[in-house]
């Protein structure tokens, strides 16, 4: 803990460089990703304060839309599509995933009620070959793709992507490399940014 109190203390000692951030935000993208702490959205994509609108849930998970049950993952992506604006979303999974693996394994979550509750969004069981691989690799690439037709289903952003300003990414993060995958819808693999 104390290397990152030490940082923060020194970290609002170059006014100059954030003065800008007061008059408001407009990032382009909404990064849609694991809580995870091995992933870092900025780190992964270089991005400066205010260029990105992070949304980071377990698992990556995007809730079904439904408009009579309010959720900060909801407001957080209507926000980003209906007031600020944004013309992308990424959804990005990666290896090593504790919450699409306990979901391809079936893991005993009993203890955890909120995390069995929160992963049973999870939608349909992602596909997975082989659920010994701890990267669980095809698992993950499949449940980014799960979410992002979820996502499709949110009006805000059927509606963005019908008039073209809106478009949706998915990408999967090696935690063990550093490589970042995106999908190509030709040829239906992830492949190396």
């Amino acid at each position: 803990m104390q290397p990152l109190i030490d940082n923060a203390r020194t970290f609002g000692q170059r006014p100059e460089e954030f003065a800008r951030l007061a008059e408001g935000q407009s990032p382009d993208v909404l990064f849609i990703t694991c809580s995870d702490s091995r992933v870092v959205p900025a780190l992964i994509t270089g991005a400066r304060p205010g260029e990105l609108f992070e949304l980071r849930t377990a698992g990556n998970i995007v809730p079904p839309y439904a408009s009579a049950t309010p959720t900060g993952e909801k407001a957080t992506i209507e926000y980003a599509v209906q007031v600020l604006g944004v013309k992308h979303i990424v959804v990005c999974g990666h290896s090593h995933c504790g919450a699409v693996g306990a979901v391809v394994r079936h893991d005993d979550l009993s203890a955890v009620p909120a995390v069995r509750d929160w992963l049973a969004h999870a939608a349909d069981e992602p596909k997975c070959s082989d659920t010994a691989d701890p990267t669980v690799a095809e698992a993950v690439q499949n449940h980014v793709l799960t979410q992002l037709e979820r996502l499709r289903s949110y009006p805000c952003i059927e509606q963005g992507l019908e008039a073209g300003r809106l478009q949706l990414h998915a990408w999967y993060y090696e935690v063990h490399t550093g490589i970042v995958r995106a999908y190509r819808t030709q040829p239906g693999t992830f492949q190396t940014l």
